[in-house]
C-alpha cells in the first residue's frame, strides 16, 4: 500500500472513533450533561471538538509513523496492539459517560485509557521518537480529561 494511503487510512480510522464517540456526546450535552455540576474549571462545551479533532488527527499521524516501519516487525505489531487497545477504551468512555451516563464507570475506564496511552507511548518511543512525541498532548488532555471526570463524579454524588 502506498504510503499517501496509509496516512490517510490512520487518520481515518482515528477521525472516525472520534466521530463515533460523539454521537453519544450530541445526544447528551443539551440535555443530561447541562444538568450535572461541573468544577469551575471545567471548559466550555465548544473546545471539546476541535480539541479532539486536532488529537485524532495527531494519533493517526503517529500510528502510520508505526505502521510505516513494517507490519512484519514483531514490535511494530506489539505498538500497534496496544495503539488499538487505547483507541477502543477512548470510544468506549464517550459511550459509558455520555451514552450510558455514568461518570464512575467513566472515570475507571479513562484511568485504564491513560494507562494504555502510557503504554503505548513507550512502545511507539522504542519505534519512532516522533510518534511517541506525537501522543504527548493526547495524554496531556486525557490527564485533564481524567480530573475533570473525578470532578463531576464528587460534585454530583
Amino acid at each position: 500500500m502506498k504510503k499517501g494511503i496509509r496516512l490517510i487510512l490512520s487518520i481515518l480510522v482515528c477521525e472516525l472513533i472520534g466521530i463515533s464517540g460523539s454521537f453519544f456526546t450530541i445526544a447528551s450535552i443539551s440535555t443530561w450533561y447541562r444538568t450535572l455540576n461541573k468544577p469551575f474549571f471545567s471548559p466550555p462545551n465548544w473546545i471539546f471538538g476541535p480539541v479532539w479533532a486536532i488529537l485524532y488527527l495527531m494519533m493517526g499521524i503517529s500510528a502510520y509513523l508505526i505502521w510505516a516501519e513494517g507490519l512484519k516487525k514483531k514490535k511494530v505489531k506489539e505498538a500497534l496492539l496496544f495503539f488499538a487497545v487505547q483507541l477502543i477504551l477512548n470510544f468506549s468512555w464517550s459511550l459509558i459517560f455520555f451514552g450510558l451516563q455514568l461518570p464512575f464507570s467513566a472515570f475507571i475506564n479513562i484511568v485504564t485509557l491513560w494507562l494504555a496511552i502510557l503504554a503505548t507511548i513507550l512502545r511507539f518511543n522504542k519505534i519512532s521518537k516522533t510518534a511517541g512525541y506525537l501522543l504527548i498532548p493526547y495524554i496531556l488532555w486525557v490527564s485533564f480529561a481524567s480530573v475533570l471526570n473525578l470532578a463531576i463524579v464528587i460534585l454530583n454524588k
